[in-house]
């Protein structure tokens, strides 16, 4: 029954969501893998890049109470957590009025939320790791499935760190290329227009299959995932042991939604969203798409299959031209912003570059050329 509820998200939600966000393939898998797993995802990029609408369209699928909020830095508690029972209070008896708050919600969006002050900060910090929220002697256990985020910025802050830490899965969101620009208009356009809200699964049958994660077989990919996990901390990545055992709900989501009771090595991809800074999403990238490149599964999720490798000589005189572009000055603003398309296009591609050291170069090149655009 699970692994049929597991077919019918895929059909049913993700499929559509596809459908009508053109490019966006690898947020809807990612929103929906964080959802079976029970786990948080944060989502980093500009603004304009349909992060929140992403979130809101998948909510409108799932028959479940959804809370959002863009925080800033005057927000208040009360705005997020439901403000205190005057009546109650009255009669001695600190409570809150949580309805319609997100103490009452499945789903959660927040917004900028490393705009959130210390007194939202710590009551976050227990509902991601607890699921709860605790206000005097109140304390509300939450129905809370998964907690979604977006900033185009990342902590720098210790404590703000603790919090993006309790984000197990991590996605960079950039502009669409402008081959993509026509299908997005379309699809955009689309987007805009009134249409019934239908709901495709309950939130009842996403806890059904997220309860079949503890029936999954991880004993295929043991071995390969403790070697994983040492080689992801080579790169300097905070991957703690807390995390690391976290990560097996990812793998064990993973299989459930190609169909599988049984974890195996392409599984891995989810590896590719546990970086911690920005320069670190390509190197990683990298290193898994080395692994994936190993396994031969055929039930495989969409976004384990790995890509034909790259030229590295042809990367590197795509970077001369644009280099050359630079260093004779005068890009008007339009120019700079295909230069900037056109580097991130091809720092994606170096990933899948073979010989290690002229991928790390080659990635090098491309962020100092950014640099230099501003």
């Amino acid at each position: 029954m699970s692994i049929e509820i597991a077919q019918q998200l895929r059909d049913e939600v993700v499929a559509k969501l596809k459908q009508r966000f053109v490019g966006r393939d690898e947020v809807v898998e990612l929103i929906v893998l964080a959802v079976v797993a029970g786990e948080h995802l944060f989502l980093y990029g500009p603004p304009g890049t349909a992060k929140s609408a992403l979130i809101r369209h998948f909510s409108q699928a799932v028959d479940a109470p959804y809370f959002e909020y863009m925080l800033t830095r005057f927000s208040e508690p009360n705005e997020i957590f439901g403000p205190v029972d005057i009546a109650r209070l009255r009669e001695g008896v600190v409570a809150t009025i949580t309805e319609g708050m997100l103490p009452r919600a499945e789903f959660v969006f927040l917004d900028e939320i490393f705009n959130a002050n210390s007194a939202i900060l710590n009551n976050l910090l227990t509902v991601l790791n607890e699921r709860t929220y605790r206000r005097g002697a109140e304390l509300h256990k939450l129905p809370l499935l998964s907690l979604f985020s977006a900033s185009n910025s990342l902590p720098e802050d210790d404590a703000l760190r603790a919090l993006f830490d309790r984000f197990l899965l991590r996605c960079h969101v950039t502009n669409l290329p402008r081959d993509n620009m026509n299908q997005l208009l379309r699809a955009g356009w689309d987007l805009e227009r009134p249409r019934e809200t239908t709901h495709a699964v309950t939130s009842a049958q996403l806890r059904e299959l997220g309860a079949m994660l503890w029936n999954v077989d991880l004993t295929r990919v043991n071995d390969v995932y403790m070697d994983a996990t040492f080689k992801v901390r080579d790169l300097g990545i905070d991957f703690s042991d807390r995390r690391a055992v976290k990560v097996q709900k990812l793998l064990a989501a993973s299989a459930l939604l190609c169909g599988r009771t049984v974890a195996e090595a392409s599984d891995l991809w989810v590896l590719r969203y546990v970086w911690d800074r920005e320069e670190q999403i390509w190197p990683l990238r990298a290193l898994v798409n080395g692994l994936l490149e190993q396994t031969k599964d055929e039930a495989r999720h969409p976004l384990s299959r790995p890509a034909e490798r790259v030229d590295a000589e042809q990367v590197s005189r795509e970077l001369d031209g644009v280099s050359g572009e630079i260093q004779q000055g005068g890009l008007s603003l339009s120019a700079v912003a295909r230069a900037k398309e056109r580097l991130t296009g091809l720092a994606d591609q170096c990933a899948w570059v073979e010989d290690g050291k002229a991928r790390e170069h080659l990635v090098g090149r491309a962020r100092e050329l950014l640099a230099k655009l501003g």
